[in-house]
């Protein structure tokens, strides 16, 4: 099903997420893929929509900061300035996972991506469904992501519950993901934002 940017289009889409479906949604800098990230079906199921490998991890997208108290333990002294910096916008930073989350969404790796993302119908998706969601690109793994529904991978859009068309998102550069090693911050992905 196809869905506007109402009030109205941001509830059923988070009422098919609590379903344990999935919805294409805009984001910041790509449309995304969410899913309820504590349903394991729900995440199995977009691992083998998107044809993706089991050894890569999903990251998560909140609209608010004490929503990170729900899937990570702790946050890093380091992310601090980054997150008052950048955030809301188009930096993920790796954090360590609450151990509710599916293994399959870490890749079993005790650790989770987040980003408090910008797009205002994310932000409201992600507020009327109370908890965090997927943000995993809108494609087949190894294919671009798309700025546009209407560039959705035919076998994708068969496999959505629910479109949220949130119009044309930026694109450009996916986000920049940062973890910390020994201690230090450390980018994993240079993207969008270009934090040093």
């Amino acid at each position: 099903m196809n869905a506007g940017r109402s009030a109205l289009a941001v509830a059923e889409a988070a009422r098919v997420l609590r379903a344990g479906g999935l919805v294409a949604f805009p984001t910041e800098t790509f449309y995304g893929l969410a899913v309820d990230p504590r349903q394991e079906k729900a995440v199995t199921r977009l691992f083998a929509v998107k044809k993706r490998d089991s050894g890569k991890a999903i990251p998560l997208l909140i609209s608010r900061l004490n929503q990170l108290e729900e899937i990570v333990t702790e946050i890093p002294s380091a992310y601090q300035p980054l997150m008052r910096r950048f955030w809301p916008g188009a930096l993920t930073l790796i954090f360590p996972a609450r151990p509710h989350l599916p293994p399959a969404l870490t890749a079993e790796s005790g650790t989770i991506a987040v980003r408090e993302t910008s797009h205002p119908l994310a932000r409201q998706l992600i507020d009327a469904f109370g908890f965090a969601i997927t943000g995993t690109s809108a494609n087949i793994s190894g294919q671009p992501p798309v700025a546009e529904l209407s560039h959705l991978a035919t076998e994708l859009t068969a496999a959505c519950d629910l479109l949220l068309d949130g119009g044309a998102t930026p694109g450009g550069l996916s986000s920049t993901i940062v973890g910390m090693d020994g201690g230090e911050l450390r980018v994993r992905r240079q993207g969008a934002i270009d934090i040093f």
